[in-house]
């Protein structure tokens, strides 16, 4: 069987998803799916609308933005640090190595409490969290890029007498580059996860607490329209990152 061109890939991954969207609609519209379950996508666009034009929405989704890219930041930076410590010490990771398999089965919101004793009911115990899921991750993307490092890439390096600061610059970074950029993309999906978790759990502000609000009042258009917000919002984080990694990959071939 022959591959599909590429230049078809996308149209035909759009055509899948406006699909599936026609047809939530008209299983909404039916009666098939009951309103009080989940109402029809065009309703959702429309509830977005309405709280947009409203404006009271501004400082709660500037509250979530703020707390999710410093989570990101923060497990991005934090998990290709750590995973570049632990590749180079072998007898450390073959100790971390079974923790970090069992790491999500761990119910991190139990230490939530214990983050808001410790930093009070503010945004740092959902950066906290946010960075807790989304650390791990990065820091296994990081242990299996360097992994894959072509030893024979290394033994040049070594020939040509280049520097540790260089190799890695030069040789371990672009070698790592795509699971390195998948680390960033697990880093964005469980940071936002975990600030939306933790904001709808228990906090002042934010769209998770927005979310929690309509929920329990029942408001599904209110309810619908914030996660086409957040949904969005997800898309745009994921469209930028995706953007990054060919930037960042046409460069390299040029060098």
């Amino acid at each position: 069987m022959t591959s599909l061109p590429r230049r078809f890939i996308g149209p035909i991954r759009v055509a899948v998803v406006i699909a599936m969207i026609g047809a939530v609609e008209i299983l909404c519209r039916t009666g098939v799916i009951d309103p009080f379950t989940m109402i029809a996508p065009s309703a959702m666009v429309v509830a977005l609308v309405r709280i947009l034009e409203t404006g009271h929405i501004g400082p709660d989704a500037a509250f979530t933005l703020t707390n999710t890219l410093a989570a990101i930041a923060v497990s991005v930076v934090l998990g290709f640090v750590l995973g570049a410590i632990v590749h180079g010490l072998p007898r450390l990771r073959r100790v971390i190595t079974p923790l970090l398999a069992a790491y999500y089965a761990v119910p991190t919101f139990v230490f939530y409490p214990v983050l808001i004793v410790l930093f009070g009911l503010n945004r740092l115990p959902l950066i906290a969290i946010g960075a807790a899921l989304g650390v791990v991750g990065m820091m296994v993307s990081t242990l299996d890029g360097l992994d894959r490092v072509p030893r024979v890439l290394l033994k040049t390096a070594t020939a040509y007498r280049m520097t540790p600061f260089s190799v890695a610059l030069r040789i371990k970074l672009p070698a790592a580059a795509p699971q390195l950029f998948t680390g960033v993309k697990l880093a964005v999906t469980y940071s936002i996860i975990g600030t939306l978790a933790g904001e709808f759990i228990l906090s002042v502000a934010g769209l998770g607490r927005r979310l929690a609000i309509a929920y329990n009042d029942l408001d599904n258009p209110t309810m619908y329209g914030l996660l086409l917000l957040v949904l969005t919002t997800v898309v745009v984080l994921n469209a930028i990152v995706f953007h990054c990694e060919r930037r960042v990959y046409r460069r390299w071939q040029r060098t």
